[in-house]
């Protein structure tokens, strides 16, 4: 790729990596805002759970959003609304406006995450979007597995507010490349906003994730717990029965019988599941344990993201690209083999490093060719909604993994929590292997588009 095609991935990349640090970022900044704002433990909790809960309801909204009024326009909203709510994060004199701050940056980080792989496929083609998924993907498992590092940094030398604070010129440059670099994509006026299955999906996966961050604390048997359970179940039903009356539901259930896309879905899920899920317990393992700082934890878990935009990178850069599933069901099971080095090593730092740099090189495989398989399998009108559904269930998929794992954790420890990592790993390679059987790397396009990178400047007066 010429340089002048690498500009349209800095806007893109850059809000991959604000919006996915800023799920773990926040972990270990808590102990000095508590102190500073005199808040107590729901509060802090609250601050974590509040942007969890608003990036996964809020997806396929997002993505029906952007279909409806543009993509362009969609991610550069979603741009300034991340930088504003950071800066209302970073000066919060309260807890309670922080927490209504980091409410506001989740709304956002959902429309960037929803929108930022259908920009991606709109802008490049060939080998230029093989490249361009690479990067984005490497970017946003590096930005996964970095929050605790950056946030140990920042808080630190500067100050647990500059965790947010730093966002606030990212995302103004960001927003300025944005405008200047992606053409107006097209818009479908008479696309109506499916509010009411936006909704019902916005409630049942709200209450899902919250009953999956909180049922350890209150009792899965609980009354609550089953109150949440029920909220979830109904709208959920709810949410089925809309979208199959709606002429422009926010899901069409069709797209759910297209193999590909069911089969990038499970995968999502797969991943973040196998991937990510552990790497909470194993950061206060070897806290707590083996007496590692929260800057130095953060350093052994680094070659998970280190190898994870290394493999993504020389995959994009590879001449050859092997059907999807190649690629998928490989990082999968590298993943499993990741997870098996350090039930086998142990759990000492050493391991840890090794483990996590086998898993880092699967993901790396995984990340990039999910998104670009989901909109490969659906008309280019419907590629926001793909990449939403793509996201929700990456986004729903840690929020479970972390609710299960932290319940084995507490009663068998870190070894059987890398069993279930490996046994998803593994089953998930399984079942996607035949789902994505017919998937391939890009879609026939519909609208003209420059051969080997951006679209070609007379694009940008398209309405």
């Amino acid at each position: 790729m010429a340089m002048s095609e690498w500009k349209p991935l800095v806007p893109l990349c850059a809000g991959a990596a604000m919006l996915l640090l800023d799920v773990t970022v926040v972990n270990v900044a808590l102990p000095s805002a508590a102190a500073e704002l005199r808040a107590g433990f729901t509060e802090l909790q609250w601050t974590v759970d509040v942007y969890v809960l608003a990036l996964a309801a809020l997806l396929l909204g997002a993505g029906s959003a952007a279909d409806r009024f543009g993509r362009r326009r969609t991610y550069v909203v979603g741009l300034a609304a991340f930088g504003a709510a950071s800066l209302a994060c970073g000066l919060s004199p309260a807890p309670g406006a922080l927490i209504a701050a980091r409410a506001v940056q989740g709304v956002a980080a959902a429309c960037l995450f929803a929108t930022a792989p259908a920009l991606l496929d709109q802008t490049y083609r060939g080998r230029a979007r093989g490249f361009a998924f690479g990067v984005w993907g490497g970017v946003s498992a590096a930005a996964a597995a970095a929050g605790p590092v950056v946030g140990g940094v920042l808080t630190h030398y500067l100050g647990w507010r500059w965790i947010f604070l730093v966002n606030v010129p990212v995302s103004a440059a960001a927003l300025v490349l944005a405008l200047r670099l992606f053409p107006r994509s097209a818009r479908d006026p008479r696309r109506r906003l499916d509010l009411l299955g936006t909704g019902a999906f916005a409630v049942s996966a709200g209450a899902l994730v919250y009953l999956l961050i909180r049922g350890g604390a209150v009792g899965w048997t609980s009354t609550a717990a089953l109150v949440l359970l029920a909220v979830c179940l109904l709208a959920l039903v709810v949410f089925a029965l809309v979208e199959r009356r709606r002429a422009f539901p926010v899901l069409e259930p069709a797209l759910l019988r297209r193999k590909p896309f069911l089969g990038a879905s499970v995968a999502a899920v797969a991943l973040t599941v196998s991937a990510y899920s552990y790497l909470l317990y194993v950061s206060l393992r070897l806290q707590t344990h083996d007496g590692l700082s929260a800057l130095q934890t953060g350093l052994v878990l680094a070659p998970l993201g280190v190898t994870a935009m290394i493999s993504a990178l020389l995959r994009g850069r590879s001449p050859d690209h092997p059907p999807p599933r190649v690629p998928i069901a490989l990082g999968l099971l590298l993943i499993a083999a990741g997870a098996l080095v350090m039930l086998v090593a142990g759990t000492s730092w050493p391991s840890v490093l090794v483990g996590t740099a086998v898993t880092g090189t699967g993901t790396g495989l995984v990340s990039p060719v999910l998104a670009a398989t989901a909109i490969g399998a659906v008309p280019g009108d419907r590629a926001g909604m793909a990449s939403a559904v793509n996201a929700a269930c990456r986004q729903l998929g840690t929020a479970v993994g972390i609710a299960l794992f932290g319940a084995v954790y507490a009663r068998h420890g870190l070894p059987v929590l890398y069993a279930i990592s490996a046994a998803v790993g593994i089953t998930g390679a399984a079942v996607v292997w035949p789902l994505l059987r017919t998937a391939r790397p890009g879609r026939p396009r519909t609208h003209p588009i420059h051969p080997t990178g951006p679209r070609a400047p007379e694009s940008r007066s398209r309405p």
